[in-house]
């Protein structure tokens, strides 16, 4: 574990490339089945009208891909050494688009020398035959670099998934994930804690199928209650049922259960999240991301906590989701 009590992708990249990786977030232009009519209008409860990538370059009819990853190269500079870089596409969902314009963009950042590899956030009813045999092709004429595809899970409950307008099933996802693995292409997925009416078992029954499953990396996500938001407008009416994180400590604590159930070479992309400030409602504590990763750390020196320190006695009994 080195650094820290988890596997973090920081010594992944150290361990398997030999230097740390910046991710560029890149917002390609594209859209949702949630969004544009498809499955809904809406969008999920908690999604921002960013899809996720407020923090994002966005691509334009003006701005090529070289020009969107200097941009994003440009702001990284300032604040990190410039050691290498990942081409994230993070807004909304990356491969819901015309094969042709995703084979482009792609390949863009692929062939720039400056990029390590891409990751690609989607979800699993977005990987059709088309696109699969695309990141199949991609993957056999760059070797060098990686194609990692991000799903967002959020729950395993059928309830929930409801709740949130997921839009999917679980065995959608299940039969994404497996045809991933039989390309042999890394899957990375983001489980959301503090959603209204979950508990801290429910997470750990997340954590106990994930970790039966063929995933390489997880991103445990605290739930952001943002505005504009369907989610913030339920936040206002019943503050308590929907935040269910008021004090840092009650997410430090189940981010640490969590990581002690997960198997060990589960590698953590990330065990908060980041918010727009200007879009933040709750919880606010969570914009001090320091001091949340701070307090994480700290609790497990603590506990002689440690990933997977759980995981081979873990038998919880969970209910069919």
């Amino acid at each position: 574990m080195k650094e820290k009590p988890y596997y973090s992708l920081d010594t992944y990249l150290k361990e398997t490339y030999g230097r740390k990786l910046y991710r560029i977030a890149i917002d390609a232009g594209l859209t949702c089945p949630n969004r544009d009519g498809t499955l809904d209008t809406r969008g999920c409860i908690f999604c921002s009208r960013g899809g996720s990538g407020d923090f994002a370059v966005k691509l334009s009819d003006s701005r090529s891909i070289s020009d969107c990853l200097s941009e994003g190269m440009a702001a990284l500079s300032a604040k990190y050494k410039e050691d290498g870089f990942i081409a994230y596409f993070q807004a909304f969902t990356s491969t819901y688009g015309p094969v042709p314009y995703l084979e482009r963009i792609y390949r863009s950042c692929l062939l720039d020398h400056r990029i390590a590899g891409i990751s690609i956030a989607t979800r699993p009813d977005c990987l059709p035959k088309e696109v699969l045999s695309l990141l199949k092709r991609l993957k056999e004429e760059f070797p060098a670099k990686f194609i990692w595809i991000e799903l967002g899970l959020q729950t395993i409950r059928r309830d929930m998934a409801r709740f949130i307008r997921r839009g999917y099933s679980l065995s959608c996802f299940e039969t994404a994930v497996a045809a991933l693995d039989k390309l042999h292409i890394p899957v990375i997925v983001h489980l959301i804690l503090g959603l209204p009416g979950e508990t801290g078992k429910d997470a750990l029954c997340a954590v106990s199928y994930l970790n039966g499953l063929p995933i390489q990396g997880i991103k445990l996500q605290l739930l952001h209650i943002l505005e504009g938001t369907d989610l913030a407008l339920l936040y206002r009416q019943h503050p308590e049922e929907i935040c269910l994180f008021p004090e840092k400590e009650s997410y430090v604590d189940l981010v640490i259960s969590c990581l002690e159930h997960l198997r060990p070479d589960m590698v953590i992309h990330r065990v908060t999240g980041d918010a727009p400030r200007k879009l933040l409602l709750a919880p606010l504590w969570s914009a001090a991301k320091k001091d949340v990763l701070n307090t994480l750390h700290k609790r497990m020196k603590e506990r002689s906590a440690f990933q997977g320190r759980l995981y081979e006695r873990e038998a919880l009994p969970c209910k069919s989701p």
